[in-house]
């Protein structure tokens, strides 16, 4: 795995100890949030999401792709989810990041895996 630039450690971290404030300092106000359900904009909505869906992403293969892009393949798991059921196995998924400036400033999630959010990346 290529190491994740520091602005994704940092967003990790901060998302899977639910630390908003921490989620806030290292993502832009105009953040992009997208993925199976829609897309929404903006800091308070990937905050809502960050706090409301109790998600976990743990990373496990990493690809930057020109520097500002980066596809991160994660094991997912949505304790706050109603459908969850604990115990089960997490979900493989893979996220398209963007950093602007040191903070994130794009995240795209593709159940479609790993390959399909590098696609996209590229065509960025």
């Amino acid at each position: 795995m290529d190491p994740l630039p520091e602005p994704l450690d940092r967003w990790h971290r901060a998302v899977n100890a639910r630390d908003l404030d921490a989620v806030r300092a290292v993502t832009t106000s105009d953040v992009e949030v997208g993925g199976p359900r829609g897309t929404a904009r903006g800091l308070d909505a990937c905050v809502e999401w960050v706090g409301s869906s109790g998600i976990r992403l743990e990373p496990t293969r990493a690809h930057s792709v020109d520097g500002r892009h980066t596809v991160v393949a994660q094991d997912a798991t949505w304790p706050g989810r109603p459908d969850h059921v604990p115990g089960t196995a997490p979900v493989a998924t893979a996220t398209l990041f963007e950093v602007r400036d040191g903070r994130v400033s794009r995240i795209l999630r593709f159940d479609e895996g790993f390959e399909a959010a590098l696609a996209a990346a590229r065509e960025l």
